[in-house]
């Protein structure tokens, strides 16, 4: 029996590893969910699961949640300091972090310095504070497992391997909405056409962050730590029918890749079971109906998050915090329909120009340069909506 903490357990994560969770009972039991303010998703979850705490980071829903669940034996917190010492508690064998965002760095240090195993599907975690999380879980002796269906892949195709052996890592993106489009084409997009995308079903920041390529952006600076590699070695592919979930080239010219249908369940339920392969009901691939496997590169001209993605994880330092603040920040104005796609990348290479960058900065540092670079984001949005009058 492995006791299993979710944090973000009403996204779209959260709720997939549920589905998987509830087709074992005999070998998971859920010990905590947390919700940021979905407060409705999270009393339907506690009911079924019977968690022994639940945590609503919106102090203001606490008292909804507390009467939903007075008939139950499940203790009731709130408050996004009771996420963090939720993660760090003894009983679970290993915390889901599906946060979004830089809220999730936090939990995920209390997780490891706990001494948890962490299974990892909050991108930001490593974005911002890579440098302090994979020395922790190195002293520590656990393990980070991704949750990202690419970065799954590529842990996949290393097991049994040395990393000496590689040569380079190939993460695939599917292009998002917007593949292929001009800079004229881009300019008259909207939030409901960023939304949708081709082949995945995932929450709206992921999903402006496909469209826009800084999801692949954050991917890479993710992959650097993960997996010990340097920027160089770090390649990016456009593979239109994600299928192939990501690949690794060996020195020896051998190249190792993880296929499937694209369904989140998979690299979701390989991180609750590692190192063990369980039965899942996915679909399958049907050979005989793929026809071909297409590859391009990207187009940094017309997306360029994913080059700025790279110029900040080389840069090191805060810079990569700086660069995931600003992106959340502008892509909550998208979604409010309050700047424009092209914008979004516009206001991140400004925020970036202007940070003075910290070579080795602590969580407080980081806090505090992740603040500052969401007030200057939202100082350029501005200046970009004046421009427009």
């Amino acid at each position: 029996m492995k006791w299993i903490t979710i944090l973000g357990s009403t996204g779209s994560i959260g709720t997939q590893a549920l589905e998987v969770i509830a087709v074992y009972p005999d070998l998971f039991r859920i010990y905590a969910l947390t919700a940021g303010r979905n407060v409705s998703v999270l009393i339907r979850q506690a009911r079924r699961f019977k968690p022994q705490k639940v945590v609503i980071a919106d102090e203001s829903k606490y008292a909804e949640l507390k009467t939903a669940l007075a008939g139950l034996p499940v203790e009731v917190l709130a408050g996004s300091n009771a996420i963090s010492q939720l993660a760090a508690e003894a009983q679970p064998d290993l915390v889901l972090n599906a946060l979004v965002g830089f809220a999730g760095l936090k939990p995920t240090l209390s997780a490891l310095h706990a001494g948890k195993n962490v299974a990892l599907a909050n991108k930001e975690t490593l974005v911002a504070g890579g440098h302090l999380v994979m020395p922790l879980a190195q002293k520590a002796k656990k393990t980070v497992i991704p949750v990202d269906s690419e970065h799954s892949a590529i842990f996949q195709c290393l097991q049994g391997q040395e990393n000496t052996a590689v040569e380079n890592i190939i993460l695939t993106a599917s292009g998002g909405p917007f593949f292929g489009y001009t800079l004229g084409q881009l300019r008259t997009v909207n939030v409901e056409d960023a939304l949708k995308h081709p082949n995945w079903t995932m929450g709206k920041k992921i999903t402006i962050d496909s469209a826009t390529m800084m999801n692949k952006g954050l991917e890479v600076i993710e992959a650097h730590w993960l997996f010990g590699l340097d920027y160089d070695k770090i390649k990016v592919v456009i593979h239109r029918q994600s299928i192939i979930h990501s690949m690794v080239t060996f020195q020896d010219g051998a190249v190792l890749a993880q296929l499937g249908a694209p369904d989140m369940r998979l690299p979701i339920q390989y991180a609750l079971t590692y190192p063990q392969r369980l039965k899942l009901d996915v679909p399958r691939l049907q050979w005989e109906e793929i026809t071909e496997l297409n590859f391009s590169a990207p187009d940094h001209e017309n997306f360029p998050c994913l080059k700025l993605a790279y110029e900040a994880g080389r840069i090191g330092g805060t810079m990569p915090a700086v660069l995931n603040a600003a992106n959340e920040e502008a892509v909550s104005l998208f979604l409010q329909g309050k700047i424009s796609f092209l914008a979004v990348a516009r206001i991140i290479e400004a925020v970036m120009n202007k940070h003075k960058v910290v070579t080795a900065p602590d969580y407080e540092t980081l806090t505090a340069t992740d603040r500052q670079a969401r007030l200057l984001a939202r100082q350029f949005a501005l200046e970009e909506r004046v421009r427009k009058c």
